[in-house]
């Protein structure tokens, strides 16, 4: 499968509202990822409103004490992501 672009986690943003780190799609959406499926190995961000996809890419060990399912994330990205 092709994907649109590939983009360092670094260089999203992080959404509150969504929960999720975000990137603009062309199509006018944002391409989102949420901590529970970067912590299940997720590199796969999807626009909700067209096909594109994006590779997001991160160090999965940043990642590693979110819990699998999506049960009690913290409602902030990891330390050594909001630092960069």
């Amino acid at each position: 499968m092709a994907h649109y672009d590939e983009i360092e986690i670094e260089d999203m943003d992080w959404s509150e509202e969504l929960n999720a780190f975000t990137w603009t799609c062309p199509c006018g959406d944002l391409f989102q990822i949420t901590m529970a499926e970067l912590a299940a190995g997720e590199e796969i961000a999807h626009c909700p409103s067209c096909s594109l996809t994006i590779v997001v890419i991160y160090d999965p060990e940043d990642f590693k004490d979110a819990a699998p399912g999506g049960e009690a994330l913290p409602s902030q990205p990891p330390a050594a992501i909001a630092a960069a």
